[in-house]
């Protein structure tokens, strides 16, 4: 079999590209340290609805007046469906799923995370406006994801000592 000059030219520049690429790959996994964050809180999904904390979704005002929302994202619902959090104080979102990835995204403000099942989503937002925010999935988890939604009201809340609030949910 006779290979022309220029074609065997061709195929070497092209073997020379992957072998760059794998390299390059190679390279970046090896010299920035490139793994899992270690700080990732896991869970059992076969377990969310057991679960000591994950078992009983809801809101806990503490007595400095944050809240911590602890939330079940499943096909094709949130739990809690509706949601009442402090105006301009830290809520702290706790979210996992037992079945699929899903989105987490409070419309019309910065609060977004995707949902894996195995791990634990967290993040902590102020809202400094009171009223009511749609939650939507914002990842497709299956046929029922379009009717995926919450309410998020933001609501002007007594301090605990005012209300007579121990902090409990």
């Amino acid at each position: 079999m006779n290979v022309d000059f220029y074609e065997k030219i061709w195929m070497w520049a092209a073997a020379g590209i992957i072998i760059v690429f794998l390299v390059s790959i190679g390279a970046t996994f090896v010299g920035q340290a490139i793994q899992p964050p270690s700080h990732v809180e896991m869970i059992d999904p076969d377990n969310v609805r057991t679960d000591a904390e994950f078992g009983q979704p809801g809101v806990t005002i503490h007595e400095d007046g944050s809240a911590t929302v602890v939330v079940q994202a499943f096909m094709f619902a949130f739990l809690p469906n509706e949601i009442r959090v402090p105006r301009g104080r830290p809520v702290t979102f706790r979210l996992t799923s037992p079945d699929v990835i899903h989105g987490f995204q409070i419309v019309q403000t910065n609060g977004n995370t995707m949902v894996v099942p195995g791990y634990v989503s967290q993040f902590t937002t102020t809202f400094s406006r009171a009223g009511e925010y749609l939650v939507v999935c914002n990842e497709y988890c299956g046929l029922g994801h379009h009717v995926m939604s919450a309410k998020l009201i933001v609501e002007e809340f007594p301090t605990s000592t005012e209300a007579g609030m121990g902090g409990g949910r």
